[in-house]
C-alpha cells in the first residue's frame, strides 16, 4: 500500500476569500496587550470600547468600575442566573479577549477578576469628566466662510470617490495621492501588474467596492493604522483621533490649536481621504465630515447615517434589466462589475443581469450574496412599492431574481476543494476493506473506490489512519 498527498479537484479551484471587515471589537482582539494598554490611555478609546461590548459586559464594567480590589469570578458569576450562562460567559470571553479586565488572584487561591487600571481611570474621565481637554476643543471665533452639511457631504463624496474610481481604473483619477496608493497596495485591494507595473484591481477589491462606504473607509483606515510607523505616527494616538472625531457634530468647526506636529501630519491625510475638510493646510480649524462620524457605527449590519441625495437610485424588474438612475460615472462602472451595461443616457444607466456577467462577478471574487446586499442597499423608494405578486419576500428585489442570482452561483459550487491523502496500491481487497471502515468509522473518509482500491481520507485524520495501518500491517 502507498500514499500520497493529493487534492481532491473541484470546479472551484480557488475559492475567493471573503474580505472580512472587522469591527473595533475584532480589530483590537488582533493587537497586542501592549497596544491596547497604550490604547486604554485614551478616554474617548475607552469609552467607544465600552460602548461595542456585550450588554452584559457593560453591566459587569459599570459594577466593577468603582471597586479597588478584585472581585471573585464566582461572585461576578452569581450577578447572572443560570438561563443566561452562555451570554455570561460570551460577556467574560470578550472583556479578557480586549484586556478590559485582568485575573487578579484573591488572598485564599480564589481565582478574581479586575478591571485594567488604565482602561478603569480613564472610563471614569469619559464617563464623568474631568482630564486634560481634547485638543480639538479650543474656542474658536465664528468662521466667516462657514461649511454647511450639505457642502461637507459633497466634499467628502468627492474625495472618498478618487479613491475609488483609482480602483475601477476610470479616467476619473485627479487627486488621489501616492499614500493612498500604497495604502491600497498594502491591503491588498490593489498589486502591480507583472508587465508594466501598472496597479490592477485583486479579487478583494472587487469585494471592497461592493461594501458600504462606511465600511470601505474603516477597511482602508485599519491599514494605514497597520503603517502609521513607517510615517514615524502612533497607531494609537491615531486611532484615539479617529474616535475623538467620531464623537463630533457634523457641520461644526474645531480648532487645530494644541495638537502635536504628528497630529498635524495625519489631518493632512484624513483630509486627503475627505474624512475632514480644511481650506487650507495652516488653517486653524478643520471640520469633520460624516465619514468620520461613521466610523463608530461600522458593527455588523448596523444602519449607518447617509446624505439622502446618495440613497436608492436602483430599480430591478423581473426580466432581469437593471436602471440606476445616476450621473457619476462611478456608480455606472459598479454596476458593470455584474451586470452588462446595454444603455448609457446623461442621467441613466440601463444593464442586464446574465449569466456571464455574474459568473464574470463571481470569478472576480464577488458573491452572490454581495450582489443581493449592493441592489438592496441602493435599491429606488418605488422598489418598496413594488408589487411581487402574492409571493412572500424579505428583499425588496424580485424574488425570480435573487433566486436566479443564487442558482448562478450553485453552479460553481457542484464539486468542493478538499485536500486529504490518497492510500492505494493494497495487496488484498481485504486490506483495502480493512482501512476504509476505519476511516469510515473515524469520519476522515473523503472517497474511496473499490474497483481501483483507493481511498482518500483528510489531511487531519492522516495521521490516525497511518498509525492503524502500522498497527493492522503487523497484525499480518
Amino acid at each position: 500500500m502507498s500514499e500520497s498527498s493529493k487534492s481532491k479537484s473541484s470546479l472551484n479551484l480557488n475559492p475567493a476569500p471573503t474580505l472580512q471587515c472587522k469591527d473595533l471589537h475584532e480589530y483590537l482582539k488582533s493587537r497586542s496587550a501592549q497596544f491596547l494598554e497604550t490604547l486604554y490611555n485614551y478616554p474617548t478609546i475607552c469609552l467607544a470600547v465600552y460602548r461595542e461590548l456585550p450588554e452584559l459586559a457593560r453591566h459587569f464594567v459599570i459594577r466593577l468600575l468603582f471597586v479597588e480590589q478584585p472581585v471573585p469570578q464566582a461572585v461576578v458569576a452569581s450577578w447572572v442566573s443560570q438561563a443566561h450562562a452562555k451570554e455570561q460567559i460570551k460577556a467574560a470571553e470578550a472583556l479578557s479577549e480586549l484586556s478590559v479586565w485582568q485575573d487578579a488572584p484573591i488572598p485564599g487561591g480564589l481565582p478574581g477578576w479586575m478591571l485594567a487600571q488604565s482602561f478603569k481611570k480613564n472610563l471614569k474621565v469619559a464617563l464623568l469628566g474631568g482630564g486634560r481637554p481634547w485638543s480639538m476643543s479650543m474656542s474658536l471665533e465664528p468662521d466667516g466662510k462657514a461649511r454647511d452639511v450639505a457642502f461637507l457631504d459633497a466634499y467628502a463624496l468627492e474625495r472618498w470617490e478618487c479613491v475609488l474610481h483609482y480602483m475601477v481604473g476610470s479616467a476619473q483619477t485627479e487627486g488621489i495621492s501616492a499614500d493612498a496608493v500604497r495604502i491600497l497596495l498594502h491591503a491588498g485591494l490593489m498589486t502591480r501588474d507583472a508587465e508594466d507595473g501598472s496597479a490592477v484591481i485583486t479579487r478583494a477589491g472587487f469585494q471592497f467596492l461592493l461594501l458600504s462606504t462606511a465600511k470601505q473607509v474603516w477597511l482602508f483606515l485599519q491599514h494605514y493604522l497597520h503603517t502609521a510607523e513607517k510615517r514615524s505616527l502612533s497607531a494609537a494616538e491615531c486611532l484615539a483621533f479617529l474616535y475623538q472625531l467620531s464623537f463630533s457634530t457634523l457641520g461644526k468647526d474645531y480648532s487645530t490649536e494644541g495638537m502635536s506636529n504628528n497630529m498635524l501630519v495625519f489631518l493632512q491625510h484624513l483630509r486627503e481621504f475627505g474624512l475632514v475638510y480644511q481650506r487650507k493646510r495652516k488653517a486653524g480649524r478643520f471640520y469633520p465630515t460624516r465619514l468620520a462620524l461613521n466610523i463608530a457605527s461600522v458593527r455588523g449590519d448596523a444602519e449607518i447615517s447617509q446624505p439622502a441625495d446618495t440613497r436608492g437610485y436602483i430599480v430591478v424588474e423581473t426580466n432581469y434589466r437593471v436602471y440606476a438612475y445616476t450621473q457619476t460615472s462611478l456608480q455606472a462602472a459598479l454596476l458593470g462589475l455584474f451586470a452588462e451595461l446595454v444603455y448609457r443616457f446623461p442621467n441613466l444607466v440601463v444593464g442586464v443581469l446574465t449569466r456571464d456577467s455574474i459568473r464574470q462577478a463571481l470569478r472576480g471574487g464577488i458573491t452572490a450574496a454581495q450582489i443581493i446586499k449592493y441592489l438592496e442597499q441602493h435599491a429606488h423608494t418605488q422598489m418598496l412599492k413594488a408589487d411581487t405578486g402574492g409571493i412572500r419576500s424579505e428583499s425588496v428585489l424580485p424574488p425570480t431574481v435573487v433566486d436566479q442570482i443564487k442558482l448562478w452561483e450553485s453552479e460553481r459550487n457542484r464539486a468542493i476543494y478538499t485536500e486529504g491523502v490518497v492510500y492505494n496500491q493494497f495487496l488484498s481487497q481485504a486490506d483495502f476493506a480493512a482501512l476504509r471502515d476505519y476511516a469510515r468509522g473515524a469520519k476522515v473518509l473523503i472517497w474511496q473506490a473499490e474497483r481501483t482500491r483507493t481511498v482518500v481520507v483528510t489531511r487531519a485524520g492522516h495521521d490516525d489512519v497511518r498509525r492503524y495501518w502500522k498497527r493492522y500491517s503487523k497484525r499480518e
